[in-house]
């Protein structure tokens, strides 16, 4: 008797799991079958499904509960109508309505009218079987083959970029969700801040809490769904892909348009005879007018203005305040909290001074006193203007999900009985890797690290197994002749069209509700295809 690998990561769910994949003996109840999609190997009764809730018993057959997506490639006409996408390009005419098809560019993906996804199709794992879609098309005159699955990758992560000038927290400091650690945060980039999120520590080598935790959060993110996050020593961000993160319970707005230097820079010209001095506040490099080179090219006179901070080259100073959720991403909310003082040899009184942040969100307007002491005045409409200036070409606060993951093990016997052959035809450019049709970035190096953007993947492109893992569609589109050459498993080869009739071998046997039913032609789609993406 041999007994059921027990979950890492999911404690709520073992009442189930014993119950749906107790101890397996010889003899296994009549009415309950074994699903081999993932380690578990839950032992299923007839009406219920397992542990994922991705497979299901239906009358005595293995089902793959949700349906396969296929995407349909559409282009509009030049009256806005949408035009079927018909496996070469589309462009419109020069007259009327009509359109005119060029010649096929060498897109891979471009291999009929309809492609089939990894979303929903099965997976090879974790013993070797062919692919579930191993699909024959033929684009401008070129057979070619697309294989596809679902894998389940453990060691897979999100990198997540928000952008936003607020600080976020430090460098490597823990990001937590529902209080357990799943990422941290890493090197911030030009007006965005960046996490480094899941990943196969947090997802095995931690607790099961945390293993559990971090695979719902992967989930939720990957499948354009809101988390809500913690970090250490920062804020409390919620965040959702394709929407703006809310930081500390505000939503963002903006994402600046350059560091403090940068933005003296491009609005210089249009600040010059409006003021005798602009300094932009920024966390990281602080901008001042008249000591910069734009205003030197400007032969502005200096102001005398004394900034706190460590100064850089002239007219950029580094430190001027601590990181926050204030001006620029400073911990500042009086922005004359960075200025020391005036040399009372260059300063005089009556002089204009404008502060603002680097989104523009903050700005005010100062005249010097008697005394050289800033009063905040009323903005005079044309400097209101070059404020508004800034912020218009603030893009948007944004925040991007992309998955990144390891495809490797028997993901890859799927496909070839030689796995390394995948990976080289894959480097040389031979085969074109998709994660549920959106394109992926193929990272240098050895294996297959590819990476995508969800916004680009359909809904609900990801799943999760008990063990835990993220299970995530991925297609290899190539010309048959090299996939024959590669040692692909030619005798699963099937045509588009007769995968649109009968569906995928593992469905084969299914019962007649769940069968992919003859159709007259592949442009009536069964039922069980799913949703039809443009």
């Amino acid at each position: 008797m041999t007994e059921h690998t027990k979950t890492d990561g999911l404690p709520e769910f073992e009442a189930q799991i014993l119950e749906r994949a107790k101890p397996r003996s010889e003899r296994m109840a009549s009415d309950k079958i074994e699903c081999n999609a993932c380690p578990v190997l839950c032992q299923i009764t007839a009406g219920r499904s397992g542990a994922c809730d991705r497979y299901a018993n239906v009358d005595g057959t293995l089902v793959r509960v949700d349906p396969v997506v296929l995407l349909r490639k559409t282009l509009a006409s030049e009256n806005g109508a949408v035009v079927p996408f018909t496996g070469r390009p589309v462009l419109p005419a020069t007259e009327g309505n009509a359109v005119a098809e060029a010649e096929w560019n060498g897109d891979l993906l471009q291999s009929g009218e309809v492609f089939v996804t990894g979303v929903g199709s099965s997976t090879t794992y974790p013993d070797y079987k062919p692919a579930p879609f191993i699909v024959s098309s033929n684009a401008g005159g070129v057979d070619m083959v697309t294989v596809v699955t679902e894998g389940i990758f453990s060691y897979c992560s999100l990198k997540v970029k928000i952008d936003t000038d607020r600080y976020l927290g430090p460098e490597q400091a823990n990001v937590r969700y529902k209080g357990e650690v799943v990422g941290h945060v890493t090197t911030a980039e030009y007006g965005s801040q960046m996490l480094s999120l899941g990943g196969v520590h947090h997802l095995t080598g931690g607790s099961k809490k945390e293993g559990r935790l971090t695979v719902e959060m992967m989930q939720r993110l990957g499948n354009k769904q809101s988390a809500d996050l913690s970090i250490d020593g920062g804020s409390q961000i919620l965040i959702q892909a394709g929407r703006a993160p809310i930081v500390n319970g505000v939503e963002e707005q903006r994402m600046r348009v350059g560091c403090g230097s940068a933005t003296i820079g491009i609005f210089a010209r249009q600040f010059f005879g409006l003021a005798d001095e602009v300094i932009v506040v920024d966390d990281h490099i602080t901008g001042v007018l008249t000591e910069h080179q734009a205003g030197r090219c400007l032969d502005m006179p200096l102001s005398g203005v004394k900034i706190r901070g460590r100064k850089s080259t002239p007219g950029r100073y580094f430190q001027v305040a601590n990181p926050g959720v204030g001006w620029g991403g400073t911990d500042i909310a009086d922005p004359l909290a960075i200025i020391e003082g005036w040399d009372q040899a260059i300063a005089r009184p009556g002089m204009r001074l404008l502060m603002t942040s680097t989104t523009g969100e903050h700005a005010a307007w100062f005249i010097l006193d008697d005394n050289l002491h800033p009063v905040e005045q009323p903005m005079p409409s044309e400097v209101e203007k070059v404020v508004q200036r800034i912020g218009e070409n603030c893009e948007p606060s944004l925040t991007t999900v992309l998955f990144l993951g390891g495809a490797g093990g028997s993901l890859r016997a799927g496909v070839t009985e030689n796995p390394v052959l995948l990976t080289r035809s894959i480097k040389q450019a031979m085969v074109n890797v998709t994660c549920g049709g959106a394109p992926a970035y193929i990272w240098p190096g050895g294996g297959i690290t590819i990476m995508t953007d969800v916004m680009r993947m359909p809904d609900n492109s990801f799943g999760t197994v008990p063990t835990p893992a993220i299970v995530a569609p991925i297609e290899f589109t190539m010309k048959l002749a090299d996939y024959q050459a590669l040692g692909g498993h030619m005798e699963y080869v099937r045509t588009l069209a007769s995968v649109l009739e009968t569906g995928a071998w593992h469905n084969e046997g299914a019962p007649t509700g769940r069968k992919w039913v003859q159709q007259p032609s592949v442009n009536e789609w069964p039922a069980a295809v799913g949703p039809m993406l443009g």
